[in-house]
């Protein structure tokens, strides 16, 4: 909106041609959704409150997590408030890629709500089955990979491609690029919401991938530079880099909320959205196992539940404590903020070994 805006002006005002850039309007979206959370924040506490929207907590957890009965969730509508908002405000709505990766988060957004509004409100403690939930995830998630798929235009932009290695990539073909972009999808939704457990551990990762994620959408977007660092060439995918800054800068302002102790819990609305939206745009980016690696609090988390599960039926033992495995160590001594603190200390790392394939080929 902003840019037609901004374009239509630079035709009498050439300074406003500035706004053409993708990485001015990508900082402009950081400071943006900032701005609107922080804005908009306070009052959706308070109505959420009003509404005695709290969080149930579960009787087998840690008993420190007795005193966050009550705190109230769907916190998560704040943090797609401020980046539809931003999105529709900076980026190019001419651009597919953009319309794309909105509808994903919008569409899970609205799963997750859907599933929050039955637990909390309708204190129905099971919200949407698990089939019905991944159900939809899944029609949201093929009709996505479909799309993708299809508006393609060259081969490379659906190959596999294999990081720390130069120029290895392997063609998957309509088909095989739907299946890999539907899990890729639905895992990153569904392994984000798994580790939205405790007070900031979610979006800080969300934060931290989203950003590095942003600057390989730059990349693929950039004739240039995606020759030079040997990514293929990706019309229009930077301008992924503007809904990556308002993802960044809705996640800092919703942790301001969300820090210890947690004046709001993101609940699913938020956490589903977030990793669909992060899976969307690592798929058009074609970086699948950049996110993989940069998300790999996010996969462990993941993986500690399967393992538990499938332990628990197979030899009635379990392998943690408790899972998600974020409080296996709560209940091994450590506190809440170790856990948090320890694991986004471990995201920075493994975001710095995922950026480092940009040039590390």
């Amino acid at each position: 909106m902003l840019l037609e805006l901004s374009q239509w002006l630079a035709k009498d005002i050439r300074a406003f041609n500035v706004f053409g850039y993708i990485t001015l309007r990508a900082v402009l979206a950081c400071l943006t959704a900032l701005v609107i959370s922080f804005l908009v924040g306070p009052a959706m506490i308070r109505r959420l409150t009003a509404y005695k929207i709290g969080q149930a907590v579960r009787d087998d957890g840690p008993q420190s997590h007795f005193i966050k009965a009550g705190t109230p969730t769907m916190g998560g509508a704040l943090i797609l408030v401020s980046i539809t908002v931003t999105t529709l405000l900076w980026a190019d709505l001419g651009n597919r890629f953009v319309w794309i990766v909105l509808w994903v988060t919008l569409a899970f957004g609205a799963i997750g709500w859907v599933d929050d509004w039955r637990k909390v409100v309708r204190r129905n403690p099971k919200g949407i089955s698990a089939k019905a939930k991944f159900f939809w995830q899944s029609v949201v998630g093929v009709s996505a990979a479909f799309y993708i798929a299809f508006s393609t235009n060259l081969p490379a932009q659906t190959e596999f491609i294999v990081p720390f290695v130069k120029q290895v990539a392997y063609p998957l073909g309509a088909i095989g690029f739907i299946v890999m972009t539907y899990f890729v999808i639905v895992g990153t939704s569904n392994a984000v919401n798994l580790t939205d457990g405790l007070d900031g551990l979610a979006i800080m990762p969300t934060v931290m991938i989203g950003g590095a994620l942003g600057i390989f959408a730059y990349v693929a977007g950039h004739a240039v530079f995606s020759k030079y660092l040997g990514f293929p060439y990706i019309p229009g995918a930077g301008e992924l880099t503007v809904i990556c800054g308002a993802i960044a800068g809705a996640g800092l302002a919703f942790l301001w909320f969300n820090a210890y102790p947690a004046e709001v819990f993101m609940g699913d609305v938020g956490a589903l959205a977030l990793g669909a939206a992060l899976g969307t745009i690592a798929v058009i980016v074609r970086q699948e196992i950049v996110l993989f690696i940069m998300g790999g609090v996010f996969v462990v988390e993941t993986l500690s539940v399967m393992l538990q599960v499938a332990s628990f039926k197979l030899t009635r033992r379990r392998i943690f404590r408790m899972a998600p495995l974020h409080h296996h160590y709560e209940l091994k001594g450590w506190k809440e903020n170790q856990v948090v603190v320890r694991f986004w200390i471990i995201t920075m790392m493994l975001v710095l070994v995922g950026l480092s394939t940009l040039k590390l080929r």
